[in-house]
């Protein structure tokens, strides 16, 4: 295999948002907001109450940090029909989180709004986003996806937002990669370190699949940054997956039923974390 390419060393971002290696990031799905298809009027502070409710049970049930994201807005739309009432939503629901949970918030704006995302975290006060395009492009179930890296990086420093860090998809669920098939995952990966990532992200198919282990360890190989699972991680794979993995975003598992829009289920968090807590030591 030919060797890594040296890029510039930054600090381990995971250690830095979350004071440990090995972190657990729960995600918050947000109730629909104002101008998505299925809200119905409801009034932004009872879609509050709903995240801070969750990021009360995440808090209380030992997780290192969390993401805010707007998954009750489906179907999402790309960034550039996404209207500001969805930035403004997410701004003032994330600093609710920060402030109430304190622990490490970040964002994610569906679909691949980055430079939305960033805009909520600096208003928010939230330590990083994830897009899940960043850089190259891929036809996801929207549509047409350009990586934004360049432009959100700009935006990132024309408003003063470098410490935002950047936790990008290599090889995201939810559409498909024929576009780039040529290019090998740990190259895809480079181009992600390339263009100024900060943590690269390991996911399956869709919301809930497993990611490959794999394909994990190909993310890793192809970057020096830390790296995260996605998707699908369960009790029954967390020890694996945290022998390659630096941190795990974690909710489908976590909600009632295991199903995505359910509020999270302490008892099943428990469960959870105990895994977490044994492979940690």
């Amino acid at each position: 295999m030919p060797a890594k390419p040296v890029f510039q060393p930054k600090p381990n971002a995971v250690q830095t948002l979350f004071g440990r290696r090995k972190a657990v990031i729960g995600v918050i799905h947000s109730r629909a907001l104002p101008g998505s298809p299925a809200y119905q009027g409801e009034a932004m502070e009872d879609i509050i109450a709903f995240a801070l409710a969750e990021a009360e049970r995440y808090r209380a049930g030992g997780v290192d940090g969390l993401i805010v994201e707007n998954h009750g807005d489906i179907p999402f739309a790309k960034p550039e029909a996404l209207g500001p009432e969805t930035a403004a939503g997410m701004a003032v629901m994330t600093r609710a989180v920060r402030l109430a949970s304190g622990l490490p918030v970040g964002v994610n704006v569906l679909a691949n709004g980055a430079i939305q995302a960033l805009a909520v975290a600096k208003a928010a006060g939230a330590g990083f986003v994830r897009v899940n395009q960043w850089a190259n492009a891929y036809v996801a179930n929207e549509g047409f996806i350009e990586g934004p890296a360049g432009a959100a990086a700009r935006y990132r420093a024309w408003i003063g937002a470098r410490d935002v860090k950047i936790f990008a998809d290599v090889h995201v669920k939810h559409g498909a990669h024929a576009i780039v098939a040529d290019r090998a995952i740990p190259e895809m990966a480079r181009d992600a370190e390339f263009f100024d990532a900060d943590v690269c992200i390991a996911t399956g198919q869709r919301t809930g699949d497993a990611a490959s282990l794999d394909e994990l360890r190909e993310i890793a190989h192809g970057t020096s940054l830390p790296v995260a699972v996605g998707s699908g991680v369960t009790p029954s794979n967390v020890a694996d997956i945290l022998t390659v993995a630096d941190a795990v975003i974690v909710a489908s598992w976590l909600k009632q039923d295991g199903v995505w829009w359910n509020p999270v289920d302490p008892d099943r968090l428990a469960i959870f974390m105990a895994e977490v807590r044994r492979v940690r030591i």
